[in-house]
């Protein structure tokens, strides 16, 4: 259940090894969710069950594709996962590279040749197919319900694989209704903070900065006007330096305050399957060549938060996020306008002035809000707060602004 990393590649291993493999995905191949992707950020039509969330290759297909891993670059399981990747058409050097990244244009090919390997291993792909609920028989899972394009069917199964992800809520409904037990998790909750990129490759390589070549005429142009150089640099130049990116981390009381998904050259992305609700992403595509720079800043949220509300049991983490997810929507005005408030106010706690809002690469339209006092609890803020004027100023001056 479920086309995201885990789900794909337990069907390629599980196919492999001769197992008849039916992998169900509530959203569509890749090609149509682009089309459905295309009409949100265009004319404002969220499609439920296919954006920027729910569909082939899950949510990280439409992000920044990097190959980042908590394991160890050099286990056995990390580097079969990354010669796949290359047999499906990603550049060999990401088998070497200390940080490889595919980008978003480069995953899309490769999800469409994986599709083809699981085809001819006999997979039955089921696009556009939802899970409604566990079959199970003496205390054992049997099979699924689900709904498709047909209408509801059972299938009987010897083993289900449950690989859904974070937002399909409907899924931990199934689940805790067939008996599974649920725990809560800890998580990080926060926001998306985004700089030129100019500004991120000068703080990463000072002088040098001028060295950063995308090929894109406006961002180089961009970068050129905070770095000049007398030099005529091109892509093809030597000695160019990648689109500089960050990694940020520091402690607050019993929380942990760090940047996660640094999207260099990138841009922030709606991540909703709600009208109702309010959730941004980063993405890049493989050059990298967007005039901005965004990664999230999040702080620790564990079980036993007083934020959190005990009664809900294992529900009470998820229930939290949802209810930052209704509050941000509220406070963008709706219509997927994103909030936002500059890092300056947040951390001086000001409220904003009536003024034309920050530049932003999100395409569908910001509206500035107070988030200090309007969304997160204020513990919550006050970490982040202090990180960020604290250790992340420290470590790059200027990243407040």
């Amino acid at each position: 259940v479920g086309s995201g990393p885990a789900g794909l590649f337990a069907a390629l291993q599980l196919a492999s090894d001769g197992c008849a493999v039916t992998l169900v995905e509530r959203g569509e191949p890749v090609e149509r969710r682009g089309r459905d992707i295309g009409r949100l950020m265009a004319g404002r039509q969220l499609q439920a069950q296919s954006n920027f969330c729910f569909g082939e290759g899950g949510a990280g297909t439409w992000s920044d594709g990097k190959l980042t891993t908590r394991i160890g670059r050099n286990s056995g399981d990390v580097r079969a996962v990354l010669r796949t990747f290359v047999r499906h058409g990603a550049p060999a050097e990401i088998l070497t590279q200390g940080a490889p990244h595919l980008g978003t244009d480069g995953l899309i090919g490769i999800l469409k040749s994986l599709r083809g390997q699981l085809t001819e291993l006999g997979v039955d792909l089921r696009f556009g197919t939802r899970l409604l609920g566990l079959e199970t028989e003496d205390g054992a899972c049997v099979g699924v319900r689900v709904l498709g394009e047909a209408g509801e069917a059972t299938l009987r199964a010897d083993a289900v694989v449950c690989a859904a992800g974070h937002s399909a809520d409907d899924v931990y409904d199934a689940l805790e209704a067939a008996g599974a037990k649920l725990e809560a998790k800890p998580v990080a909750v926060g926001f998306r903070v985004e700089h030129p990129q100019s500004l991120v490759n000068g703080l990463a390589y000072g002088d040098l900065a001028c060295r950063v070549v995308t090929g894109n005429s406006r961002t180089d142009k961009a970068n050129l006007l905070r770095h000049p150089t007398d030099e005529a640099l091109s892509r093809d130049s030597d000695a160019l330096l990648p689109v500089a990116a960050y990694r940020l981390a520091a402690d607050v009381g019993d929380h942990s305050i760090y940047s996660f998904c640094m999207c260099p050259g990138g841009q922030v992305v709606p991540a909703l399957t709600k009208p109702s609700e309010m959730v941004v992403n980063g993405m890049s595509y493989s050059r990298r060549h967007s005039l901005f720079a965004n990664a999230a800043l999040v702080v620790s949220v564990a079980t036993d938060d007083p934020c959190l509300d005990q009664s809900l049991g294992a529900r009470r983490v998820l229930a939290f996020q949802r209810s930052l997810e209704r509050k941000a929507a509220v406070l963008g005005g709706g219509d997927y306008v994103c909030p936002v408030q500059r890092l300056t106010d947040f951390v001086d706690k000001k409220t904003p002035m009536k003024r034309s809002p920050p530049a932003s690469s999100y395409r569908l339209g910001v509206r500035e809000a107070s988030l200090h006092d309007d969304l997160l609890p204020d513990p919550l803020a006050d970490a982040l707060r202090e990180a960020a004027t604290g250790a992340f100023e420290r470590s790059m001056p200027g990243f407040v602004g």
